[in-house]
């Protein structure tokens, strides 16, 4: 059965055909007339300017610097490097001091936003999934706290029981998924979650357990579960229309130690700042605090965790697990997940400024896998869906594939912003290429041996 709802879930990406309009051809020439004009500006100015062009390149350089040994220090060592910033910051300024110089860097800066805003448009999916019946009794559960109370402003309640949605919403002390048990018991045969991430990753794992449809409200702060799923983050009411004329299809979800995620858990410089009570109400003062403690002393980061070589390794700034994995550069989806179906866990390490003398293209690793493992002395504090929670070593991360039921409204996207979107700048200039010939901005798929009518993907 596990197999099968793989290769179901993974049709949709098998059997994807292009929908080419004008305004996504428009898009495209923009993007790329965008590109070779800032790419030749970019080269006249460097040629014109010199030096001060490259000048400007070291005082930003040496800004970052400064500012980055600012973060890893306290007291006196902090104040030196925020210094060094301030005055290459200081540099910066004088050197752009010349009308004509400013004037290009701002049309570079213009040129740069016209290709990405082409390249979002160009690149933007929409999913039509095979329509399902809609449930007979389908239960909404709102956690009114969310947001600052974005399901009252909206109405949502009200919007629910107009669609024939029975809504519940949360008190404090309440137990969500004992609440979504028992609902499912007395007969609601879909579940609706209107709150946040982690409120969302509780309910998606009863409907997953009990096998029934699910569909993801955003009403939370940031819905990055909704954003890959291919819900629109703006439309929270026009979620509901999930339930009325929505298409379903299978995504997967994480598991830590037993405990459901739907984004990602955190460990290291993130997971340890969200753990002081002073977060909440100073994120970026505390984050500050924690760096040091957690990256300015060479191996006092006790995580250990395995290579996709088998190697053991000690040591991390930042160790991100995903359900499925990030993208972490693009123009259209920078930090969301192509996919949510491909049955993987997505790792990302980031090294720790100490390890840096092993130099590599890139200061982080990613890779896929099924499983993952990471262990310390004592027990490790995570950042579970951006909530926090300490676990006992070992650490042990599954994937758990297709296991939920996803309904999405037939108007919204049904896909990630990344999901069409090549990897690599040149890649993505040829794919907005074919885009505005009219092409299928993707290469040639193979035939596949399974296919199963789960729906097609539009870019």
């Amino acid at each position: 059965m596990g197999a099968r709802r793989t290769s179901r879930s993974r049709a949709a990406v098998r059997s994807t055909r292009f929908r080419r309009t004008t305004g996504r051809r428009t898009a495209a020439v923009l993007a790329l007339a965008a590109a070779v004009w800032t790419a030749t500006l970019l080269v006249t100015v460097a040629l014109d300017d010199f030096p001060r062009g490259l000048l400007v390149l070291v005082c930003g350089l040496v800004v970052a610097g400064g500012a980055w040994e600012g973060v890893l220090r306290r007291g006196w060592g902090r104040v030196a490097g925020l210094a060094v910033a301030g005055a290459a910051l200081l540099g910066f300024g004088i050197l752009l001091v010349d009308d004509g110089f400013l004037r290009d860097l701002l049309l570079l800066g213009i040129g740069v936003l016209i290709w990405h805003a082409g390249a979002r448009l160009a690149f933007r999916p929409e999913v039509v999934l095979p329509t399902a019946d809609p449930p007979r009794r389908p239960v909404l559960f709102i956690n009114p706290r969310s947001d600052d109370g974005k399901a009252a402003r909206v109405g949502l309640a009200a919007e629910a029981r107009d669609r024939g949605i029975e809504p519940v919403e949360l008190r404090p002390g309440d137990d969500l998924a004992a609440l979504v048990r028992t609902a499912v018991a007395d007969g609601a045969d879909a579940v609706a979650m209107a709150g946040g991430d982690g409120s969302q990753a509780v309910a998606a794992d009863v409907a997953a357990r009990c096998d029934v449809p699910y569909a993801c409200i955003p009403s939370g702060t940031r819905n990055h579960f909704a954003l890959d799923l291919g819900v629109d983050r703006d439309d929270v009411v026009g979620a509901l229309d999930a339930f009325v004329d929505g298409g379903e299809r299978r995504v997967d979800l994480g598991e830590v130690n037993g405990r459901v995620f739907v984004n990602n858990v955190s460990l290291g410089v993130y997971a340890q700042a969200v753990q002081r009570t002073a977060y909440r109400q100073a994120k970026v003062r505390t984050l500050l605090a924690t760096v040091p403690d957690a990256l300015g002393s060479p191996g006092e980061s006790e995580l250990t965790w395995t290579t996709p070589g088998g190697r053991e390794l000690r040591g991390a700034a930042v160790i991100l697990v995903g359900n499925n994995q990030y993208r972490l550069g693009g123009a259209a989806g920078a930090g969301t997940r192509p996919a949510v179906d491909q049955s993987v866990l997505g790792i990302t390490v980031l090294d720790p400024p100490s390890s840096r003398g092993h130099r590599r293209r890139r200061p982080w690793r990613q890779w896929s896998t099924a499983e993952f493992r990471v262990t310390a002395p004592e027990p490790i504090p995570v950042g579970i869906d951006g909530e926090a929670a300490v676990l006992s070593s070992p650490v042990l991360f599954l994937i758990r594939p297709a296991v939920l039921r996803v309904r999405i409204a037939a108007h919204h996207p049904g896909a990630s912003p990344s999901a069409i979107e090549p990897v690599g700048a040149f890649a993505a200039l040829r794919a907005l290429a074919r885009i505005a010939a009219g092409r299928d901005p993707r290469r040639p798929l193979a035939p596949a041996r399974e296919r199963v009518d789960a729906g097609e993907v539009h870019g």
